[in-house]
């Protein structure tokens, strides 16, 4: 799958550390508000319709810093497409440059909420996915 998603959004101060750099695991807050645009852009709700999306496994990979005052570029593409799951390729940049500062990785599950119990992606939701 190739189709992809782009959110951007400026580095806050209060998301670096003395240096000016972001802290790591801000890429993994990025990651998840990304998906959640995306999903949303898509037409699919959140915690609507009694499933939910927790994520079974995250990684990121750190190339180049982020600073304060930067905005983010994160590309958000699905990799994979399972029965029951989905896994997003995440890419990192800086408006006004091409270079990659990060890469990341993610996958969500599809659950029931009543029961947290992973579920078959229902066909509207895996339709507005692919």
């Amino acid at each position: 799958m190739s189709d992809h998603f782009e959110w951007n959004r400026l580095v806050e101060f209060y998301e670096t550390d003395l240096a000016g750099i972001a802290h790591f695991s801000n890429f993994y807050r990025w990651m998840e508000s990304a998906e959640h645009a995306f999903l949303r852009e898509r037409g699919i709700a959140l915690h609507e319709g009694g499933i939910g999306w927790p994520r079974v496994h995250a990684s990121a990979d750190f190339k180049k810093p982020v600073k304060f005052g930067d905005t983010i570029r994160v590309k958000v593409t699905i990799s994979e497409l399972r029965t029951r799951s989905v896994r997003y390729a995440f890419e990192f940049g800086v408006e006004g440059s091409e270079e990659i500062h990060g890469t990341g990785e993610m996958v969500s599950v599809c659950v029931d909420l009543k029961t947290m119990k992973a579920i078959e992606i229902p066909a509207e939701v895996r339709a507005a996915l692919q």
